[in-house]
């Protein structure tokens, strides 16, 4: 059993890493920003307040945590950054620091032609702000992680809804994980399924990868 802090828990990918992680047996806090909308979340789940951008937050849970997992969204592009430099800096040199798992952005993900998704000119533009933040987090776990142990875990770049839980995917690198047919498909459940296999199996430590049928 680990003890997994769980940041946006609240969110649709957040809300199934913690479901996920405590049908399995694991200790899960979940960290929102407003815990009266959270009535959803597993009976037995430990409730608190907290940001990942906020280190003194991020101190008070670390200590008792194994991992913690990242699956915020909705915030600005710095959002991602900001999270990304604060639990770094606020657990590297810390005794028996819990790892991070953040849950990325699938546009961040390399096309056939290596260029990222979110660099496409027909890439949505309502979205190349949060993709970019996304990026911007990514390159800051490659560049500037050291003492720490971190691993970023994308989604396919289109074909990622709410649906069933099967419990099985394939994974990858940088590039999309695809079919047959080409097609890059994933529910949230089965992200989450590979999030919680990633804490208890860990298999990219300081590293990128990517998740799909």
């Amino acid at each position: 059993m680990s003890n997994i802090v769980v940041f946006g828990a609240g969110g649709t990918a957040g809300s199934r890493v913690t479901t996920e992680a405590f049908n399995r047996g694991h200790r899960v806090t979940a960290a929102v920003r407003r815990p009266a909308a959270t009535s959803y979340l597993p009976a037995g789940v430990s409730l608190v307040t907290a940001d990942a951008t906020s280190g003194q937050r991020v101190r008070e849970l670390a200590p008792d945590a194994d991992a913690m997992v990242v699956t915020i969204g909705g915030g600005e592009r710095g959002l991602w950054l900001n999270a990304a430099r604060t639990l770094v800096g606020t657990l590297r040199g810390m005794p028996a620091a819990p790892r991070i798992i953040h849950v990325g952005g699938g546009a961040t993900l390399l096309t056939p032609k290596g260029t990222r998704f979110l660099d496409e000119p027909d890439f949505p533009e309502e979205y190349r702000d949060a993709a970019q933040g996304q990026a911007d987090a990514l390159d800051f776990y490659r560049s500037s992680a050291d003492g720490v142990s971190w691993t970023y875990v994308c989604p396919p770049p289109l074909e990622f809804h709410p649906g069933e839980r099967t419990g099985t995917y394939r994974t990858g690198t940088d590039q999309p994980v695809t079919d047959h047919e080409g097609r890059s498909v994933l529910s949230y459940e089965d992200l989450a399924v590979a999030v919680v296999d990633e804490i208890e199996s860990p298999r990219h430590e300081n590293a990128r990868f990517t998740v799909a049928y």
